[in-house]
């Protein structure tokens, strides 16, 4: 069973900074692509990054570029998002989620079958 735990998220001032983490079990970390994509309250799923481990490519969507980098360490099956220079408009619930790499390539990062239960990222203007 694939299981996603995130952590990292919290309260901060726009400007600020923040990193989530996601630690996956249930999974061969490196045959898979991990990502996050976010929920805002009364609007729908946002993709925002991913990473393939197998060939360590990324992705970014277009509102993330420049400010949130993802990583991964997989002696630690764990999946980073450093997020800099935060909005308002990035708070959100923000999800972990995994996928092989078939899986990548027909499904963007918000239907993805396996994801974390989500953390909390809010900024403040």
């Amino acid at each position: 069973e694939v299981q996603l735990v995130e952590s990292g998220g919290g309260l901060v001032q726009a400007g600020g900074s923040l990193r989530l983490s996601c630690v996956a079990s249930g999974i061969t970390f490196d045959d898979y692509c991990l990502g996050w994509f976010r929920q805002a309250p009364g609007k729908g799923r946002q993709g925002l990054s991913l990473r393939c481990n197998s060939d360590g490519s990324t992705y970014y969507a277009d509102s993330t570029k420049g400010r949130f980098t993802i990583s991964s360490d997989s002696a630690k099956h764990t999946v980073y998002l450093q997020m800099n220079g935060l909005l308002p408009e990035d708070t959100a619930v923000y999800y972990c989620a995994a996928a092989t790499f078939e899986v990548r390539k027909e499904i963007p990062i918000e239907g993805w079958p396996s994801r974390g239960q989500g953390t909390q990222v809010t900024v403040s203007s």
